[in-house]
């Protein structure tokens, strides 16, 4: 039952998380966080941090992650698979169609439509964790983090993968 519960987990998200990884990041934490209880927000954040921070696709870095906490190598197979599964089958199904239809209005009027449903879905998940690590470390410690990372990442231009170990050692030494 545990295998279906994780292949659901992922493959869920997987169709619904039209724009690649960073869009099914929140449904994945739903499913993960709110759906199944295999983690709690602030373990999610963790984990989706670490992943952030390593090469490669973001969703099958979770979904191999959190499918192996829960089930083992299986079930870390069986996560990693029912990430990539939807877009398999829609690659081998649809290409036809989608080659078709590529230039028509109808389609880039959809894509223009989902843009701001995953914007948002991507600044809720955003808020949550920023309300989660308020309540955890305190209001300065929170506010210097994000702060300080803004300005490396925005300002001076510094890899995101810094910035996050730069938070890690940060919390390691103060928190």
């Amino acid at each position: 039952m545990i295998y279906w519960q994780i292949f659901l987990a992922f493959f869920i998200p997987g169709i619904l998380g039209y724009g690649g990884g960073p869009a099914s990041i929140p449904l994945v934490e739903n499913e993960v966080v709110k759906r199944y209880e295999w983690m709690t927000v602030q373990e999610f954040s963790e984990v989706l941090a670490l992943g952030n921070s390593l090469p490669g696709p973001i969703a099958t870095k979770l979904a191999g992650y959190i499918g192996y906490e829960v089930g083992g190598v299986l079930g870390s197979v069986i996560g990693i698979f029912a990430t990539v599964a939807p877009s398999l089958i829609l690659m081998i199904v649809l290409l036809g169609f989608l080659l078709r239809y590529k230039d028509s209005p109808k389609v880039k009027r959809l894509t223009l439509f989902v843009q701001p449903v995953i914007a948002i879905l991507l600044g809720l998940m955003a808020w949550r964790f920023f309300a989660n690590s308020h309540a955890s470390v305190g209001f300065w410690h929170t506010a210097i983090i994000a702060g300080v990372s803004f300005w490396l990442i925005e300002r001076r231009k510094l890899h995101p993968a810094f910035v996050i170990l730069g938070a890690f050692v940060y919390g390691g030494l103060l928190l």
